[in-house]
This record gives structure tokens, sequence and C-alpha cells, in this order.
């Protein structure tokens, strides 16, 4: 006999590869809401708007606007497949996912990274050991194509095509956009690919002490993990993987590049994401200006 999947299954399954995170959000909102429940247990269908708004101010005092925010969309997603599976009727999901999200300051979080420290990065990178390889092609995706660290860490090797070096990315809610890269972008990729074999599988793979390589997927976590141990390699101050994507995005602008062209190689659902991501600051207002005319004063 089948076993019917849970709102939560049915939520998580539509995720790409690069969510995991949502599932410890849910099960962090499970056990705000009972004492001995994960996600998969968890009675959604019994959430009211009293339960929702009061997992808002348990996560405010918690965690940072940002954070809620994504934890508070994890919560309206599992409460719409309560009301697919007919666990619910439409009134009483609408009234229990309709939470607002948190309002975050003025100050934007994260940065851009210097043309320099792009440099020191790729310096900290051994080109002539297996790991140096992936490190250095890792990096040349993750900024030379703006890409979250689940998005890098589901590439499949045949995702990537050398002809015109282009990669097929597989984005939130399983949505699939082609990027390319520039540069020596393609040589990068070429270098690893020459340790790691053709083999099917991921893209980038975990790369041992003795530097043997084994053909299974890297965990976002692991790509972070390896971002901050190039960071301190190099000497640069800290940045986060998701600040080579903010550097990718502003790097575009920055170089008068449309901003509806970035949004779609960002993969952004909504512009206003991706102007959220420029960091290019006062000095890009400052150039802006000087194309302007004027006569000459009197």
């Amino acid at each position: 006999m089948a076993t019917t999947a849970t709102p939560a299954q049915l939520y998580l399954a539509g995720l790409s590869t690069g969510s995991q995170g949502m599932r410890q959000s849910l099960d962090i909102i499970a056990g705000i809401l009972s004492d001995n429940h994960d996600a998969d247990s968890y009675p959604w269908h019994e959430v009211t708007y009293a339960d929702s708004m009061s997992v808002r101010i348990v996560l405010t005092e918690r965690y940072k606007p940002a954070t809620v925010n994504k934890m508070l969309s994890a919560l309206r997603g599992v409460l719409k497949q309560t009301w697919r599976l007919g666990l619910v009727d439409a009134d009483t999901y609408r009234r229990a996912a309709d939470v607002e999200n948190v309002r975050n300051s003025n100050l934007l979080s994260g940065r851009a990274l210097a043309s320099e420290e792009i440099g020191k990065l790729f310096g900290a990178c051994v080109d002539d050991t297996p790991k140096g390889a992936r490190d250095a092609a890792l990096l040349a995706v993750l900024y030379g194509c703006g890409l979250r660290r689940g998005e890098l860490a589901g590439l499949d090797i045949d995702d990537f095509d050398p002809e015109d070096c282009s990669m097929v990315v597989h984005g939130k809610r399983n949505k699939q956009r082609t990027v390319y890269l520039g540069g020596n972008g393609c040589q990068y990729i070429e270098t690893w690919l020459r340790h790691r074999g053709d083999d099917a599988g991921p893209l980038f793979c975990p790369v041992d002490q003795t530097g043997e390589i084994r053909i299974t997927r890297l965990r976002g976590e692991s790509v972070a993990y390896i971002i901050k141990r190039l960071q301190q390699t190099a000497g640069v101050d800290h940045f986060s993987a998701h600040d080579l994507r903010r550097s990718f995005v502003t790097t575009l602008l920055d170089a008068g590049e449309d901003i509806f062209t970035v949004q779609k190689l960002a993969g952004h659902a909504d512009i206003t994401t991706t102007a959220r991501y420029d960091r290019r600051g006062e000095q890009a207002k400052r150039r802006a200006v000087q194309s302007l005319s004027l006569p000459d004063a009197a």
C-alpha cells in the first residue's frame, strides 16, 4: 500500500537541490509549535493565523529579518500544500498563510569584492593539484556566473558545454537558465576536468588530503567551507559565497550591462532583487553624473 506524502515532503520536493535549508526551517517552526514534532510529522493543517503570528514573533526574536522571511516563506509553502491536498479549505489556508514578512533595515547586507581580492583568491589555488584545480574552477563559476552555492553543488558534468562555454543551471523552484563563462572561465573548468575525468555525475566533487577525487556531490555547506579556507589563505577580508554572487551582479552593472540582462543571468524572478545586489555605491553615482552636460555658468 502506497504511503501518502506529507505536506512538508511535497513542498520540499518542489524546491531545487540548493534549498535544503528549508527543511531545517520547517523543523524549527514545527518545534516552535510543538514539543514532539518535526516537519514531516507536524499536523500542518491545524495551523491557524494565531499560530503563524506566534511563529513570526519567536523567529524575529531569534534571527535576522532576512532569515525570518525565508523561514516564513517555507511556512507559507507547506501551508499551501495542505490546501492542495484538500486538508483545509481555501479560506483556512489564506488566513493561516496571511503573515507578513519582517521589514529589514535600510542597511544592505553582504559586500562586493574588489578585483584585487578576486585576484588574490585565484592566487590561493594551486593549479597543479586536483584540489587547487577544483577550487579555481569553483571560484570561476561562483564569481563568473553568479551562481548560488546550492546551484553550483547541483551542477552535473553534462550541464557544462565546452563548445560555447555555457552551463545549464537548475535554480529555485526547478527553473532552468543558461549562463556563460567569460574570460578564462572555461580554461579553469577544463583544467579541473583533466583531474576529475569525464565520468557521469556531479561537476564538482570532494577531493581528500591525498588528492583522491570521489565522484559524489558537494554539499552547499562544503562550498561555504572551501570559500572560507580560500579567504583565509588569500588573506582577504571575510566574505560569503553569496558575496561572490553580489560581486557578479555589481561588476556587470558597473560595466554598463542593462539590469534586465543581469536579472536573467542571476536567475532573479523580480528585478528589484537584482537591484538590491548592486554594491557600486557612491562612486557609481559620481561617474554617472559626469555624462550630463550643463551650460557654462554666467
